[in-house]
C-alpha cells in the first residue's frame, strides 16, 4: 500500500504508470506485421538496453544515444534508420495503448498526493514525454528525468544517478522520498542504492 508520510514520489514510467504485458502482445502483434528489418532493429535495440543495464562502464554520451548507436553497428545500418523505426515503434504507436492500459487508480493517486502537496518526479531510462502526453499525464509531474531528453545523461537504472538528480531538483532529501516502480532489480536497486524507500507497482 502506497502510505503519503513522503515529502516526494519519483516514479518509473514503463509498467508503473501503465500495465506492459497487454501493451507488450498488442505491439507484438502488430510487429508481426511489420517486416523483419523492423522486428531486427527492436530485438536488437532491446537487447542493447538490457547488456547496458548491467555493463559497469560509463558512456560518454546520453545511455539512450549510445544504445541507438550500439544497434546500428551491431546491424551494420545508418543510426539515422534505427532512430526512425525506435522512435516509431517504441514511442509513437504504442501511444494508444498505453492510454488504454493506463493505471487509472495510481494516476489518481499521484494527482492527489500533487493536490496536497506532494512534489512529484517521473524517472525513465529512455525518452518520456511521447508517452506521457499518450497517458494524460505530463501535469502530474514536476521534474521529468528522463535520458535521451535532458542536456545530462545518467547510467541507467540501477545505477541510482537519475533519481538523485530527480529529488535534488525537487529539493527534497533523498530519505524523504518514494521510489515507485515495477522492477525491483532496477528501481528498487536504485531507489535502495540512494538511500529511498520503494513500492513495487504490478
Amino acid at each position: 500500500m502506497i502510505v503519503a508520510q513522503y515529502a516526494a514520489w519519483l516514479i518509473d514510467l514503463d509498467g508503473t504508470l501503465y500495465r506492459s504485458l497487454p501493451v507488450k502482445v498488442a505491439m507484438g502483434i502488430e510487429l508481426c506485421f511489420a517486416g523483419r528489418e523492423v522486428r531486427r532493429v527492436i530485438r536488437a535495440f532491446r537487447r542493447e538496453h538490457e547488456a547496458m543495464r548491467h555493463s559497469e562502464s560509463e558512456c560518454n554520451t546520453s545511455p539512450f544515444e549510445h544504445q541507438l548507436a550500439c544497434t546500428a553497428k551491431r546491424l551494420s545500418r545508418p543510426m539515422e534508420d534505427v532512430r526512425a523505426i525506435v522512435d516509431d515503434w517504441m514511442f509513437a504507436r504504442p501511444g494508444r495503448w498505453l492510454h488504454r492500459f493506463r493505471r487509472r487508480g495510481l494516476l489518481e493517486k499521484i494527482a492527489r498526493f500533487r493536490a496536497s502537496g506532494g512534489r512529484t518526479a517521473l524517472v525513465s531510462d529512455y525518452p518520456a514525454r511521447v508517452k506521457l502526453a499518450a497517458l494524460e499525464a505530463a501535469e502530474l509531474f514536476d521534474v521529468v528525468v528522463a535520458n535521451g531528453e535532458t542536456t545530462t545523461s545518467y547510467r541507467l537504472k540501477p545505477s541510482p544517478q537519475a533519481f538523485v538528480s530527480a529529488a535534488d531538483q525537487l529539493g527534497v532529501r533523498y530519505d524523504e522520498c518514494l521510489v515507485l516502480g515495477d522492477r525491483l532489480d532496477a528501481d528498487g536497486l536504485a531507489a535502495q542504492h540512494a538511500g529511498m524507500a520503494f513500492h513495487r507497482i504490478g
